[in-house]
C-alpha cells in the first residue's frame, strides 16, 4: 500500500481573500419542491442568499432589485423554474462592518437555459 503524510492535502489552497465574479444557474424548482405556495416567495430569495454565502464565504450578501422583481413577478406562488445569477464578491468599503467583503446578486437575462454552466464572468 502507498504510505500518505497525514494532515497533508494535496489540493491548491483557495485564496479566498480576492474579490471574483461568477455566473451560476439555480434550479429553484428542486430547492422549492415540497413548500407551501404561500412560502415559496421568501424561500426562493433565502435560497438564493444561501447559495451565494456557500459559494462566495461571505455571510453579508445582498439581492439586486432587479432579481427581486424577477422572482416575485408571478406572484408568491409560482416562482420562476430556473434563474441564471451573477455573484460578485466585493470588498466592504464601510468602516463600520464587520465582514470584510460582501456579495452582490444579480439577474443575468438569458432566453434558454440549455448548455450554461458556471462560469467566470467577464467584468
Amino acid at each position: 500500500m502507498k504510505e500518505e503524510k497525514k494532515g497533508v492535502d494535496r489540493r491548491p489552497k483557495k485564496d479566498l481573500n480576492k474579490e471574483m465574479t461568477r455566473d451560476f444557474t439555480l434550479n429553484l424548482k428542486k430547492r422549492l419542491y415540497k413548500i407551501q405556495f404561500k412560502k415559496r416567495g421568501k424561500r426562493a430569495i433565502n435560497e438564493i442568499r444561501r447559495f451565494a454565502q456557500k459559494q462566495m464565504w461571505t455571510r453579508d450578501v445582498r439581492i439586486d432589485t432587479e432579481l427581486n422583481h424577477y422572482v416575485w413577478k408571478n406572484g408568491i406562488r409560482n416562482v420562476p423554474d430556473k434563474v441564471r445569477i451573477r455573484v460578485s464578491k466585493k470588498k466592504n468599503q464601510d468602516e463600520d462592518a464587520t465582514e470584510p467583503f460582501f456579495c452582490l446578486v444579480q439577474h443575468v437575462d438569458v432566453e434558454d437555459f440549455s448548455g450554461l454552466r458556471t462560469e467566470n464572468a467577464k467584468a
